[in-house]
């Protein structure tokens, strides 16, 4: 028996978790499997899961009268491509953008907070450990 822990996914909160899947499915170019209680989407990049919450509530970002507990980070070549591709699926993009130079914040049709950066993650950490 081993010890060791390793990432496996992430499960998202949603009224109808086969739904957001879908949407998540289309705009990564992944496939959606399950139903409207627990689903996933799996692409060559990764694995994303979603659970039926019957209490959902959008969160109310940047207002957090309901809290953002998590928001989803997509490394993209181009920004304005990518915006209409997501835009197109059904996301709706936010009035506020703090970081419009390298990155793009959107919800999905359920009102998660989901961004599309041209800066990859490893860009993210040196500019945090830069501003230190």
């Amino acid at each position: 028996m081993s010890a060791r822990i390793t990432f496996d996914s992430t499960t998202v909160n949603a009224p109808d978790a086969l739904a957001l899947a879908q949407f998540y499915a289309v705009i990564t170019g992944g496939t959606a499997a399950g139903d409207a209680h627990w689903a996933a989407v799996s692409g060559p990049d990764g694995r994303l899961a979603f659970q039926q919450v019957e209490d959902f509530r959008a969160p109310d970002w940047p207002v957090d009268s309901v809290p953002t507990q998590l928001h989803l980070d997509f490394h993209v070549d181009d920004l304005e491509a990518t915006a209409a591709r997501v835009l197109a699926a059904g996301a709706r993009q936010f009035d506020a953008q703090p970081n419009a130079d390298h990155c793009l914040v959107f919800a999905d049709p359920v009102g998660h907070p989901f961004c599309l950066s041209t800066w990859a993650l490893d860009e993210l950490f040196d500019a945090v450990r830069g501003a230190s």
